[in-house]
């Protein structure tokens, strides 16, 4: 049996990519796009942010739940 080889896509920090200086916790419409539709936070491996990002994704997204900004959980 031939495996055929799959074609992986290197995945980027789209924060290095466009030079962001920093997360906002304000901007929930791009912390969205990093949690699931059961409110979790995806993890770094599915997003492709580099260990510095996604700490600093981790914790914005955190406080814009404890501002209201974010669900905890969708419905």
């Amino acid at each position: 049996m031939v495996q055929q080889k799959r074609f992986h896509r290197k995945k980027f920090c789209r924060f290095c990519a466009e030079k962001t200086p920093f997360i906002d916790y304000k901007d929930f419409r791009l912390l969205r796009g990093f949690v699931t539709e059961r409110g979790k936070i995806m993890p770094q491996r599915l997003t492709g942010t580099c260990a510095g990002h996604q700490r600093e994704l981790c914790a914005s997204i955190k406080l814009a739940r404890t501002m209201a900004l974010l669900p905890f959980i969708e419905k």
